[in-house]
Order: structure tokens, then C-alpha cells, then sequence
């Protein structure tokens, strides 16, 4: 059984429809509705049912899915363990929050392009709850994201990378004497409840007392800054890192103690094949964990 077959089976289920994934995969859907054909021969059932562009898997197809998953993942370590070298082979499947992917890891992953050519790095975008339940079950090798506010499974291990400390965001016009007056004077942004530092930064002004005319409530640290920004109102919001200019109509402001921080780092399993890979790829951060990056231009 070749297990591109198998690869290509788990890309239809996965995304729905043959077209997408044969874009997934960089082949025609002409070559790969040939693949599947000849893995529901080789298995001697029909995995998949079509109506118009919509393609779901049979009975006997949901019953081989995870199972076909697990083999891959099977065969992508045994291809990782037969490296010539002193470092598994990749790829390594490292997972990214937005924030993280386009203000934290430019620089490592220019020095291991530099370093390490002939390993290839995959990148998967995602929420930090979808890449922790991507790091559990395999899928990826590694994530940074935001530490949960409960405790890692002891399976998973964990590099401290930012401390990102609360602050307040207006529009560079706001002269700012009192944070948290200034946020019951202007309409205000809401960083989303259901994600870790929204829901810091809504319990962190509910104990202060302060009282805010919510209008919009978004998950997007950059498309609230964006807001910020055109004038929309206030936000607080994690002081999550920029690459290049900073937008020079923002201002950031502390906010008063005890002012809560979200925690950025890379976790992966302890056990994985690849753990060497993402060891070698957390040695590129400087100085291991860093501390605190209070680093505010007041106003």
C-alpha cells in the first residue's frame, strides 16, 4: 500500500471536497481522485461518497480514518528515526498564534533557514487551544502560543519565551494621566472573553471597578490595534511584540499593579521523535526564558 494514498484519503476527509485537497497536496484532482480509487481497491471498500463537490467518507471510511492517521504519523517518525545525522529528520511541524508567527519568530526562523536548509520547517497557524490539542494528539511537533490557564499534561514540555504584561492602547492623540479613568471616557475594544488574556484582561478591570462602554468584542490582537488606530476607542490588550515599525498612531500605557501577564512559550512533547528537532529550535531564542518585557515608550 503506498501511503501517499493513505495521505491523500486523510486530506479529502479532512478538507471537505478533492479540489482543496489536491491544492493541499500541490497535486491535480484528477491524480489524486486516481489515488483514492486505487486505495478503496487495494482495501476493497468504498471510503468516500460524492454529492456534487461535497465528498464524506463511508461508514468503512470514518471506521479506517483515525487509523490511517495514526499510520502516517507512524510512518513520518520512522522516516525522522533514519536520519544520518545527530538530528532526526524533518520536516518539523511547528504551530504558531498570528501574534507569535508575524512578531516573535521571524528571526529564529531566518537563523534556521541559515543553519539548517536541508530540514524543512511546516508551519500551521491557529488559536493556542488548537495548537495545544495539535501538539497532544501528534499532528505538530511543537506550538508557541499562549500558556493556558491551567496546567500543562505532564506528557508536554515547556519553554518560557515572553512575559507579556496587560497594558492600555489608544490612539497616539490620548494624553493619559489615569489608565483606568481613560478607559470609562472613551468606548472601548474588547479583547475576546473566551481566550486567555481577554478573559485576563476582563477580570483584571472588573476587580479594579472599572466600568467600560464595550462596543465591539473581537479575537485579533492586530485587528484591534487596527481599530485603535482609525479611532474606534481603547483596548487593553497583551504588549505583544512588533517586527519592523511599530504604528505610529498607537500608544501603549502601563497599567496600574498588580497589572496580570500572559505567558508566551514552545511546547512539545517529551517523548516525540522530533524532540531534538524542537530542542534544537528553542536553543536559537536568546537568553532561554526571557523575563518581563515592561519595554513601554510611555505615551
Amino acid at each position: 500500500m503506498d501511503t501517499r494514498f493513505l495521505q491523500g484519503f486523510v486530506a479529502v476527509v479532512e478538507c471537505g471536497s478533492i479540489a482543496e485537497a489536491a491544492r493541499h497536496l500541490d497535486l491535480a484532482p484528477t491524480t489524486l481522485a486516481q489515488q483514492l480509487r486505487a486505495l478503496e481497491a487495494d482495501l476493497g471498500s468504498t471510503l468516500l461518497t460524492r454529492s456534487g463537490r461535497v465528498v464524506r467518507p463511508t461508514e468503512s471510511g470514518w471506521r479506517i480514518f483515525n487509523r490511517a492517521r495514526e499510520i502516517l504519523r507512524e510512518v513520518r517518525d520512522l522516516r525522522s528515526e533514519a536520519s544520518d545525522t545527530c538530528l532526526p529528520a524533518g520536516p518539523l511541524r511547528l504551530g504558531a498564534t498570528p501574534t507569535a508567527l508575524t512578531g516573535l519568530l521571524p528571526p529564529q526562523l531566518r537563523m534556521w533557514r541559515d543553519g539548517y536548509a536541508h530540514i524543512p520547517i511546516y508551519i500551521e497557524p491557529g488559536t493556542s487551544v488548537r495548537l495545544l490539542a495539535q501538539v497532544q494528539s501528534g499532528e505538530l511537533d511543537a506550538a508557541v502560543l499562549v500558556h493556558p490557564a491551567f496546567p500543562l499534561p505532564k506528557t508536554c514540555a515547556w519553554r518560557l519565551l515572553r512575559t507579556e504584561p496587560l497594558v492600555l492602547l489608544t490612539p497616539r492623540s490620548v494624553i493619559v494621566n489615569d489608565p483606568l479613568l481613560t478607559l470609562t471616557q472613551y468606548p472601548y475594544i474588547r479583547y475576546d472573553r473566551r481566550v486567555v488574556a481577554g478573559k485576563m484582561a476582563d477580570d483584571y478591570l472588573r476587580n479594579c471597578g472599572v466600568r467600560v462602554h464595550a462596543q465591539f468584542e473581537l479575537d485579533g490582537i492586530e485587528l484591534i490595534a487596527q481599530l485603535v488606530g482609525e479611532g474606534f476607542g481603547v483596548s487593553v490588550l497583551p504588549d505583544w511584540p512588533v517586527m519592523g515599525e511599530a504604528d505610529g498612531r498607537l500608544a501603549r500605557w502601563p497599567l496600574p499593579e498588580p497589572c496580570p501577564a500572559r505567558q508566551v512559550g514552545i511546547v512539545w512533547l517529551r517523548n516525540s521523535v522530533r524532540s531534538r528537532l524542537v530542542e534544537e529550535f528553542v536553543s536559537l531564542f536568546p537568553g532561554g526564558a526571557a523575563g518581563s518585557t515592561r519595554r513601554l515608550p510611555v505615551g
